[in-house]
């Protein structure tokens, strides 16, 4: 599978396998997650995205405790995670609200949790996971580069900032910030045109997209028209309708990273198979036509 440079000697496959839904799943296992992984390293996704809160908190160790018992796998695979966000569940359970913290001993101190839970040395990306309305840039851009410096983050990034939320971090950093993972998918397509996927091409940042399939919205009723694009696509092509969804991100020349998760591993064994979906502009513009409900502008 193609793999995309991030920064000078850290590379990403082209699809990530996503870790939001590992906890819910009957089987947490070992084997189970082993043999998730092992179908992604199959088809060349090495590429692993974490939260410190998926599962409330609980699935960098389920992926830790599966980790443990073939430590082999850690080096051919890259981990992100990402923290900022804490919840009054897990850990955080005594928390009187959900809030945003970017602060600088919050963030080390997820560092740390988040390397203990999956049984790492290291962290091949960090991402702050939102944007935080208390941020203070200097405080939290230092941190960051205090932890790329210590050598147990590779390198870091954002997730769900606007623009503007990225030049202020941004400024106060000497590391330069990666990616930023946003929600993208052919039902949810205001990036394209709302200037966040631009600013991004300007840096020549590769974007991340989680909820590439709309978090299974896309074969829900609501969306039947876009569906039946999809399907007729699909055909042309010898592919269902999730992967030729999915071949409409890795079209875009900005270099999107895909972000998918499922728990079923015939599903998952099917990921790649987008990579191998050339799409040309006029079938991108129907799938998008049909997405947004209408014709261009």
């Amino acid at each position: 599978m193609e793999r995309i440079s991030l920064q000078p000697g850290l590379e990403f496959s082209r699809i990530a396998y996503g870790m939001w839904r590992l906890a819910d799943g009957a089987d947490t296992s070992a084997d189970h997650v082993l043999a998730k992984l092992d179908c992604c390293l199959e088809q060349g996704i090495t590429t692993m995205d974490h939260a410190d809160i998926y599962g409330g908190y609980t699935v960098e160790g389920i992926f830790g405790a599966a980790l443990k018992t073939r430590p082999c796998l850690r080096d051919n695979i890259e981990i992100v995670t990402k923290c900022g966000i804490v919840a009054p569940v897990g850990r955080y359970a005594d928390a009187p609200v959900k809030y945003y913290d970017t602060s600088a001993a919050h963030i080390r101190a997820s560092v740390e949790t988040s390397l203990s839970q999956m049984g790492i040395d290291h962290i091949d990306l960090l991402l702050i996971h939102r944007p935080d309305p208390l941020i203070d840039a200097e405080e939290t851009g230092r941190a960051l580069d205090d932890m790329v410096a210590s050598g147990k983050v590779r390198a870091v990034g954002v997730s769900n900032f606007r623009p503007w939320d990225f030049s202020l971090l941004q400024s106060a950093m000497h590391n330069r910030l990666v990616t930023n993972q946003i929600e993208m998918s052919l039902t949810h397509t205001a990036p394209f045109i709302n200037g966040d996927l631009a600013y991004l091409q300007e840096r020549r940042l590769h974007p991340m997209a989680w909820s590439p399939l709309g978090g299974g919205g896309l074969f829900s009723g609501e969306n039947a028209a876009l569906l039946h694009v999809l399907e007729a696509v699909g055909k042309q092509h010898d592919a269902d309708a999730g992967t030729i969804a999915l071949a409409f991100l890795l079209h875009h020349p900005a270099g999107i990273l895909p972000v998918v998760g499922t728990n079923r591993l015939e599903r998952i064994a099917r990921i790649g198979d987008a990579v191998r979906i050339r799409l040309d502009r006029q079938t991108w513009f129907r799938l998008y036509t049909a997405a947004i409900g209408g014709d261009v502008p």
